[in-house]
């Protein structure tokens, strides 16, 4: 009789993700999309564009009284955000 190792489908994903380069870029995109949640409805109407670049999330605030709040609040943002996640993407936040 044959043996099978038999491995939950979201274990083998991970391992294909990981295998091809693709786990990080993945889980950046999940932490950009996470910004609403955590930051909330309020910040996300005044929130511009977002991106990753060099483990800073950059996150373009339209109200200058908002993003004086924000950036005082950066160590914050990025443990809320990496726990959205679950792993350590980004170690700062940079509001402009």
């Amino acid at each position: 009789m044959f043996r099978r190792k038999i491995q939950p489908i979201a274990e083998v994903l991970q391992q294909l993700l990981r295998q091809e380069g693709l786990e990080t870029p993945l889980q950046q995109k999940r932490l950009i999309e996470s910004w609403e949640k955590v930051a909330g409805p309020v910040v996300a109407k005044y929130t511009g564009e977002k991106f990753i670049k060099n483990q800073t999330l950059n996150v373009k605030i339209n109200n200058p009284a908002l993003r004086q709040d924000l950036s005082m609040m950066r160590s914050q943002l990025v443990k809320r955000l990496n726990a959205e996640v679950g792993a350590m993407i980004i170690s700062d936040v940079r509001v402009y």
